[in-house]
């Protein structure tokens, strides 16, 4: 009896073991309310594009890991999902109103940095003035033309957007003592005239050059121009040629007998050339995106200097670099103008700042008094930052060879300024630094563009 009630219970604990363990299995195979497995109903995207003009898929027809492209794509690889951008110079013209933004955020700048990575890329900054020289607003792609060399180029960047600016302030020390004191005076309205963007060095020069500040924002440069401001320019009076080394060779404080002392007074030098090349080589490193000027304040004189125009007018081309000017002393007399160009042998250029902005696309104002002068600040400056930027891809391969620009707006009665052309490659550094094999007070010829 106690045999059979224990099989019996062996047997019930079996059968409620067994009920146990299918009961767990059974729950097992059941998903859990509270954690869904993810699952996937989307159709997979198909590799097979829209052709233009066809509507992309909807919305709201799934959800797809991405979009599909909805450009044309004449030459797309089967199973592609994403083809390849356009190549360089192919892309649609953006014409850009002024002061706005491209669709999509992108500005003018940025189109131009992304653009310039191609080294056949040639950017071409425009200033346009009507016959008042007032700046010209609202021109449209289709008013400009742009030949290289004579031969008609197809534009792949048109813009109007105002770019920020990369300046190196370069202020003659050599001036008469009256001038160079209104200048001082004036140093409190360049701070207005740049803006929060914007980044400036500072350059001295007079018989030699000096760099008072590196690029920086207009609290450094108003702290390099307070330094400078109590500098005294040169003596109007007649110089003096006195002292123990002024009167020649002497035996006991008294001259050789049959000899008569010549008294020669050292001439002062203005190395302007020297002065520009410096701040130049600076403005070569500054960022791309940025427009690249050198401000100079001067009477223009160049005398001494061991850089010669032709050697820095071509590292001007090379870099993108526009010469701007506010010409002060001498070169704002009435008469001074039509004698700019006269050069004599052995006293060097009476005004060379007019063929720098000429050449390189700037631009020079004359300003007498000192509320001129401080109002001229304003206008270089934004005339500098607000030009038209044109942008094309040349055919030609890289060379050290000029290439000549032409632009040409088709609206009667304006006024068209920008460089003369440029150097695919950069010159030389010997080349770029060396000094001229020539005597002080010589200057060689600039490159004429054909």
């Amino acid at each position: 009896m106690f045999n059979r009630r224990l099989s019996f219970w062996i047997r019930g604990a079996v059968v409620a073991a067994a009920l146990t363990f299918i009961a767990a299995y059974a729950l097992a195979q059941e998903p859990l309310p509270d954690a869904p497995s993810p699952q996937n109903n989307a159709p997979a995207p198909s590799p097979s594009l829209p052709s233009q003009g066809e509507p992309g898929p909807s919305a709201s027809s799934g959800n797809p890991e991405q979009p599909a492209d909805t450009r044309s794509t004449p030459q797309q690889a089967p199973g592609q999902t994403n083809p390849q951008p356009p190549p360089p110079g192919s892309q649609e013209i953006k014409t850009v109103p002024p002061g706005s933004v491209p669709q999509g955020g992108e500005s003018g700048r940025d189109q131009l940095f992304s653009l310039v990575k191609n080294v056949s890329f040639v950017t071409v900054p425009v200033t346009v003035k009507d016959d008042e020289g007032k700046l010209v607003d609202g021109l449209l792609q289709k008013d400009f033309s742009v030949l290289e060399d004579g031969v008609p180029q197809k534009l792949a960047l048109f813009t109007s957007d105002p770019f920020p600016l990369s300046a190196a302030l370069i202020i003659d020390q050599g001036m008469s003592e009256l001038t160079l004191k209104k200048v001082n005076q004036t140093f409190a309205a360049l701070g207005g005239s740049f803006g929060p963007f914007d980044e400036v060095a500072v350059f001295t020069y007079g018989n030699t050059v000096n760099q008072r500040s590196d690029f920086g924002n207009t609290t450094r440069m108003s702290i390099a121009l307070n330094r400078i401001k109590d500098d005294s320019g040169q003596n109007a009076g007649a110089p003096l040629v006195g002292g123990p080394f002024g009167s020649g060779p002497s035996t006991n404080s008294k001259p050789p007998v049959g000899t008569n002392p010549v008294l020669t007074p050292p001439k002062e030098s203005h190395v302007l050339n020297d002065a520009i090349l410096m701040a130049a080589q600076n403005l070569a490193h500054r960022p791309r995106e940025n427009r690249k000027i050198i401000f100079v304040i001067s009477d223009g004189q160049e005398f001494g200097s061991r850089a010669s125009y032709a050697q820095v007018l071509k590292v001007l081309l090379t870099d993108e670099i526009a010469v701007y000017a506010i010409g002060v002393g001498g070169a704002s007399m009435p008469l001074y103008n039509k004698i700019e160009k006269a050069r004599i042998p052995g006293f060097g250029y009476s005004n060379i700042l007019p063929r720098y902005a000429n050449a390189t696309g700037g631009d020079v104002l004359d300003e007498f008094s000192k509320e001129s002068i401080e109002s001229a600040y304003q206008r270089i400056t934004m005339e500098a930052r607000n030009q038209y930027t044109l942008g094309y891809n040349t055919a030609q391969k890289p060379s050290s060879t000029f290439r000549d620009i032409e632009v040409r707006v088709k609206r009667p009665g304006l006024q068209v300024f920008t460089k003369h052309g440029y150097y695919p490659l950069p010159p030389q550094r010997a080349e770029a630094i060396q000094p001229a094999e020539q005597q002080p007070g010589t200057s060689q010829e600039p490159p004429k563009p054909q």
